[in-house]
């Protein structure tokens, strides 16, 4: 009687037996090792700053009063503001003061924009501006904004600066996408389009005065 058969299906099954063992110990390797990158990653980005401060400058050539009126004034910030040109439809809502502390302005946009509401804190005449910053979409954030005008050699140095505190998503994000390019970018052009708007304001003013003056002297 031959009991080949058994051995070979003994055989056969000890060789599956093994190869799932070998699957087995391979899996636990792969979970192990992913384990470990994701415990290093959470170990970098808590090591990153807990706090954020992004800042960009332009000298205007005017007066501090006219770039100071363009910012305490929420009405007028549709003029120069690089975030009311990512949405045409977005919807504005304005309460309190028309102008300076206490005035608070909220948006609602699309994806690009997001949703949320700025109050003025701090308004001193012709030299500095503080903004509480409060996001509801895409994400919940809450930010300081100062802006300062500070007379120079030129006219006036407008100082647009935003601080923040960095929660772990926000520590992540910054690892892959650099924020002070980002928002400095769009800081640059907000600040470009006010000098554009101020000046321009200066430069009314001073044909205005001009021409009121030659009408007096006319009449004279």
């Amino acid at each position: 009687m031959s009991i080949r058969p058994d051995v070979d299906r003994r055989d056969d099954e000890g060789l599956m037996v093994g190869r799932l063992t070998g699957k087995v110990h391979m899996l636990r390797k792969v979970l192990i090792g992913l384990a470990v990158v994701v415990a290093l990653f959470v170990v970098v980005v808590a090591t990153r700053p807990a706090q954020f401060h992004i800042e960009r400058s332009i000298e205007i050539a005017t007066s501090p009063d006219r770039p100071f009126a363009q910012v305490n004034d929420f009405h007028a910030w549709a003029a120069w503001s690089p975030y009311d040109k990512l949405d045409p439809q977005v919807t504005r809502t304005f309460e309190g003061p028309t102008s300076g502390k206490g005035a608070v302005y909220g948006w609602k946009g699309n994806e690009k924009v997001g949703e949320g509401r700025m109050t003025i804190e701090k308004s001193t005449p012709s030299s500095e501006i503080g903004i509480k910053l409060e996001f509801t979409k895409p994400f919940a954030a809450t930010n300081q904004a100062t802006f300062t005008f500070a007379p120079s050699a030129s006219g006036t140095k407008v100082t647009w600066a935003m601080d923040g505190e960095n929660n772990f998503i926000s520590k992540a994000f910054a690892l892959f996408v650099d924020m002070d390019k980002m928002i400095g970018a769009d800081f640059e052009k907000g600040l470009a389009a006010m000098k554009t708007v101020a000046e321009s304001n200066t430069a009314t003013t001073s044909t205005t005065s001009a021409n009121e003056a030659a009408r007096v002297n006319a009449h004279d």
